[in-house]
């Protein structure tokens, strides 16, 4: 039957403990925006393409003012669009941060094994990958 630890004794030291709890507030943080993100997409990519059925379903005749009311609503549509490339960043830094604090936790449980050190996969480089929570119509951000 294993022992319990001691007080004098903890299962992590304070700094490698605290440092972990930081890594995982920050993934939080980041799937939080990813699903502001996310429900932004849709509401929007809904709107715009009501809008446009809405625009072609007004009558048998579609003049050319339509046709750019469509455009635009469809332009902006795309837009939208360009939330799908930001989710995928932070998923994707998200799942780089949490490999991370899974690598640190099985070397410091586990320890070596017979094949050597345990490899930790590098932390994300940048703090947040994403720096911008949202996105007007006709704007264009290059990340």
């Amino acid at each position: 039957m294993p022992q319990a630890q001691t007080s004098a004794e903890p299962a992590l030291p304070l700094l490698l403990a605290a440092d972990l709890q930081d890594h995982l507030m920050m993934a939080s943080n980041d799937l939080d925006r990813l699903q502001r993100l996310l429900a932004d997409t849709c509401d929007a990519l809904m709107q715009r393409f009501h809008g446009a059925v809405g625009q072609l379903d007004g009558g048998d005749t579609i003049d050319a003012g339509t046709v750019r009311n469509v455009r635009h609503l469809l332009g902006e549509a795309v837009t939208a669009l360009q939330f799908q490339d930001m989710a995928s960043q932070l998923i994707a830094h998200t799942h780089q941060r949490l490999r991370n604090c899974a690598d640190q936790l099985a070397r410091d449980a586990f320890g070596a094994d017979g094949d050597g050190e345990a490899v930790i996969a590098p932390p994300p480089l940048r703090p947040n990958p994403v720096t911008q929570d949202e996105m007007d119509a006709g704007t264009v951000e290059l990340f």
